[in-house]
């Protein structure tokens, strides 16, 4: 439904928002100062109806990963010095390290279960290359992802994982740092979070169709 905006609250928004920040959905809307005001409400609704799919997706993908590691590592794995060497150590300044994420939540955290809940979503992410098919994905695929697309082979479906983990984790963040996700496709969004929750569990992404908020909220963009 359409919003009534005086132009106080737009000019208050403004000020609170930053006026570089406020630029960017005037933008948009071609200087219609009323029309920013619509779009950013809704991209704040957006983002909020987001949240708890990238939640579920999160979750689904990261007890999954968790399962395929315990299974071949142990269930203390993440003390497993196999396990760690296994992951990439990049030395460029600035990259993500998944080695050195894993070794330091170890080193301070008492028990998996701690160690899983502090690893960063890239960790996840980053357990799905090339590198970990043959110990991982070759044999454990098929069981922690019961409803993948059994069209593909497991190297397929595992890039495919990586490659929507890859776009989501971008979603998320832009969302986490409160920035305009209106110009993204956010149909392809919902389909990959949807995907990988239904590659976990399709029961769950079922439910979930019940009841989540980013279809009805998609249709009534301003």
């Amino acid at each position: 439904m359409p919003h009534q905006f005086t132009p106080q609250e737009i000019a208050d928004l403004e000020a609170v928002l930053s006026a570089p920040r406020f630029a960017t959905y005037l933008r948009e809307t071609d200087g219609d100062r009323h029309g920013a005001m619509e779009l950013y409400c809704w991209n704040t609704n957006v983002s909020s109806a987001f949240y708890v799919l990238l939640q579920f997706c999160e979750l689904a993908v990261r007890n999954a990963a968790v399962e395929a590691v315990e299974k071949e590592f142990g269930e203390n794995w993440h003390l497993n010095r196999g396990f760690a060497y296994s992951l990439k150590n990049p030395t460029k300044r600035n990259a993500y390290n998944p080695r050195n994420d894993l070794t330091q939540c170890a080193k301070r955290l008492p028990t998996a279960g701690k160690v899983v809940a502090e690893l960063k979503f890239a960790f996840w992410q980053h357990l799905f290359v090339t590198a970990h098919d043959p110990r991982l994905w070759d044999q454990h695929f098929a069981d922690v992802f019961p409803g993948h697309d059994t069209t593909l082979t497991i190297a397929q479906a595992r890039a495919q994982i990586y490659q929507d983990l890859d776009v989501l984790r971008r979603l998320r963040n832009r969302i986490a740092h409160h920035e305009p996700i209106f110009a993204r496709d956010l149909d392809d969004d919902q389909n990959r979070a949807r995907r990988l929750i239904s590659w976990r569990r399709p029961r769950t992404a079922a439910w979930l169709d019940t009841f989540e908020t980013v279809t009805p909220t998609l249709r009534s963009r301003p």
